[in-house]
């Protein structure tokens, strides 16, 4: 390989290390443009693009992998993972229990077929070849952190803790332990202690969690009086929503109150109580003497299920929506009687999304409802509900300003878990919130409520996968209701 060709494969693999996808996938296909002949860079191109979501290139990219060499193991890795994410659980299973069958000293080999297992609800054959991968690794933390996701997902919860201790004894210092040992306490409803072992993430290694640093001191609850104190959004867009309910609590302790926050909800964050200037991510901070993360907010007010900030709303929509009078105009081309907002998926991204999404065409039997007017909060999906007059505001949603105004003139707000659901919750609109069979958090188990916010309604899967049961029983309760 020529200096020059060495130079950029080095390139299109820093990009990788970094998390920048698209750049990565960019820079492995200029390499390859001049050495074509490279199945194992082949088989990283298709992994990133496999990322993007752009599975029938990242096909094309494994079959010229596999093409040029017939045993690359990344590239057979890759195409089983294409399946899963096409919803081809069946034939991903095959491809994967055939590519452990090849390679049982890979442990990835079965991580994949674990989750692939996962997919399918197979809550048995999972816990068997969990076992069985931890016997084959029992000291690597990436098995470890790879069967959490399928213990929590499938419901394992003995398993899981189970795990946590056997790794806490591998690695008695690690922090991520505790951090993931907190999900399950706050999804059981012990608050207390969840929100504790969840500050241990601020001790979790940036490889594994992004990380700030800052030189003013960290808030822990005390009186600022005359001093000004930082909150910077940490996690997801549903988290920013969720938590700046404490922000009239922290003002209540002290000075000026600043929140940086992700650009896209900066104006719908100012509308809350509590906080002096909001500020996108990205632009320079003014001035703090002291600063915390907003999620790390539930801990300093030591939050259980009876404390909980519940008032609502504690947003509302902003004075300025760019486009107020076309989504006001679109808003009113129902066709008269209840207006029902729709949202049916979450971003792809999300690590989760292939449990808590379902398909418009799963919404069918809503149809069934007399005298709705039904309108799609949805963005960046294709598979429209089959829903007669079906409004789609994707339009004119561009951003959560947008989003606000149009939750602001419905009765009722159907959604899965996403950013939506929060914000609709922070508004105080009523919602019917469909859930996974295990779902985040926040919702723990076995409710029909939420404590976080008091307009909710949860479904909940009465198995894993089962979307069709819970749309029915929103079909009979608003049928009830009318």
């Amino acid at each position: 390989m020529s200096p020059k060709h060495h130079k950029l494969l080095q390139r299109a693999r820093e990009l990788d290390r970094s998390g920048n996808h698209l750049k990565a996938a960019m820079a492995y296909k200029a390499f390859l443009d001049q050495q074509p002949g490279d199945a194992g860079t082949w088989s990283d191109y298709a992994g990133k693009l496999l990322t993007l979501g752009k599975l029938k290139e990242a096909e094309g990219a494994c079959s010229t992998a596999l093409r040029l060499d017939p045993s690359n193991f990344r590239a057979k890795a890759h195409l089983g993972s294409i399946q899963m994410t096409q919803g081809n659980l069946v034939e991903a299973e095959g491809h994967f229990r055939k590519l452990v069958a090849d390679h049982p000293n890979d442990e990835k080999a079965r991580l994949l077929w674990i989750t692939c297992l996962t997919w399918m609800g197979d809550a048995a054959s999972a816990s068997r070849e969990i076992a069985a991968v931890l016997r084959q690794e029992p000291e690597s933390f990436l098995v470890h952190k790879s069967v959490m996701g399928p213990c929590y997902s499938l419901g394992l919860w003995a398993e899981y803790r189970a795990e946590i201790e056997r790794f806490r004894k591998v690695d008695p210092t690690s922090a991520y332990v505790d951090y993931e040992e907190s999900f399950v306490d706050l999804l059981q409803g012990n608050m207390r202690q969840g929100w504790e072992r969840f500050e241990a993430r601020m001790k979790v290694p940036s490889s594994l969690r992004p990380q700030r640093s800052f030189a003013q001191p960290t808030w822990n609850g005390e009186s600022f009086t005359g001093k000004t104190l930082l909150v910077w959004a940490e996690q997801g867009l549903g988290d920013t929503f969720m938590f700046v309910r404490y922000l009239p609590l922290v003002k209540a302790l002290g000075g000026r109150v600043l929140l940086e926050t992700q650009p896209a909800l900066t104006a719908v964050a100012a509308t809350c109580r509590g906080v002096d200037l909001v500020i996108s991510q990205g632009v320079v901070l003014p001035p703090f003497d002291l600063q915390i993360s907003l999620m790390s907010l539930p801990w300093v007010f030591q939050t259980d299920l009876d404390s909980i900030p519940s008032e609502v709303p504690y947003l509302g929509v902003p004075k300025t929506v760019a486009p107020r009078h076309e989504l006001l105009e679109r808003l009113g081309a129902g066709q008269g009687g209840t207006r029902i907002g729709l949202v049916w998926a979450g971003g792809s991204s999300h690590a989760r999304d292939l449990e808590r999404s379902l398909s418009g065409a799963a919404l069918g039997p809503l149809a069934a409802l007399p005298g709705v007017s039904w309108f799609s909060l949805q963005v960046g999906r294709q598979d429209i509900p089959p829903l007669p007059g079906l409004v789609s505001l994707e339009p004119l949603l561009q951003s959560f300003s947008d989003t606000a105004l149009a939750l602001d003139s419905m009765d009722l707000l159907i959604t899965v878990d996403t950013s939506v659901a929060h914000l609709a919750g922070a508004m105080g609109i009523p919602t019917l919130l469909l859930l996974a069979w295990q779902p985040d958090y926040r919702w723990m188990l076995d409710r029909l409520d939420s404590p976080w916010y008091p307009t909710l309604r949860l479904y909940r899967q009465p198995a894993y996968g089962d979307w069709g049961s819970v749309i029915q029983q929103v079909v009979t309760d608003l049928a009830q209701d009318a």
